[in-house]
């Protein structure tokens, strides 16, 4: 039997998501968990790896049992074995040819940034920070050509394991909402780093470090040098991921007070008015 596991979780205080050696992960985290109510070890395969200090509003994972559990065991019986900062939200058992990675068609990210002088306190850890005023619509002008089918090899982190730097973009956008600059990005697919990269290079923009045409150029340099620096994990949120409707996988919005299905920047700058 394979079980599908919607979760949200607060990447401060983990190495990512993937098990590392002596290393707090989400990954193992969770399977500890897992184990503890099915009785018996369990391998995770999630729909994104995230990096150490990246927060999840919907990660997807996966896994296999032969043990018959009541639904609400899978997130109330884990979630009491599971560290603060990690929650299961929803379960559901699915077809043996479900994989959280690659049925996924879709995968959506968010980035929180706080752009003024003095760095947040409450907000710590989970927003961006530049400490000056950024210039959204010369961002938003930049981040259209992002659009489409292209080599993002100038975003791509030298350790990437994908197996080819083309990805599509389906949705990139800047916006300013309640005293913080979101960006979000949708695609098929994201390189190691990739959003990240994005962000720090637009932000090279916003400052007028950089005009808007330097992001087509690095586009068509695909050198990761010529791009800026990779910006901080702290404001990057792994949004929602895309399935075919065929799985009928549960809509269960997080309860997270960051929740980014409604307007994430309107609770969190609470903090920082």
């Amino acid at each position: 039997m394979r079980i599908a596991l919607g979760l949200e979780y607060d990447g401060r205080g983990f190495a990512g998501w993937q098990r590392q050696l002596d290393l707090p992960t989400i990954q193992l985290a969770l399977e500890s968990a897992v184990a503890a109510i099915s009785g018996h070890a369990v391998t995770l395969h999630a729909a994104g790896r995230t990096d150490r200090g990246v927060h999840a509003v919907l990660q997807v994972v996966h896994f296999d049992t032969d043990v018959d559990r009541p639904e609400m065991a899978w997130v109330r019986g884990v979630n009491s074995h599971l560290p603060q900062g990690i929650a299961v939200l929803w379960s559901a058992v699915v077809e043996s040819h479900f994989h959280a990675r690659f049925s996924a068609t879709g995968r959506h990210y968010r980035y929180l940034l706080l752009d003024h002088p003095v760095r947040p306190a409450l907000a710590s850890g989970q927003v961006g920070w530049y400490h000056g005023k950024l210039d959204v619509e010369a961002m938003a002008l930049a981040c259209h050509c992002l659009i489409g089918e292209h080599d993002f090899t100038s975003f791509r982190a030298s350790g990437c394991q994908a197996d080819t730097p083309v990805k599509e973009v389906r949705y990139a956008s800047v916006q300013r909402t309640g005293g913080l600059i979101e960006f979000r990005f949708s695609a098929n697919g994201f390189l190691h780093h990739m959003v990240r990269n994005f962000v720090g290079s637009l932000v090279a923009i916003g400052s007028h470090r950089q005009s808007v045409e330097w992001m087509a150029a690095l586009l068509f340099a695909r050198d990761r040098t010529a791009a800026a620096p990779t910006f901080a994990p702290d404001g990057l949120y792994l949004s929602h991921i895309d399935y075919p409707a065929e799985f009928n996988l549960p809509h269960v919005k997080t309860h997270s007070l960051l929740s980014l299905h409604a307007h994430p920047s309107d609770h969190i700058s609470l903090g920082l008015q």
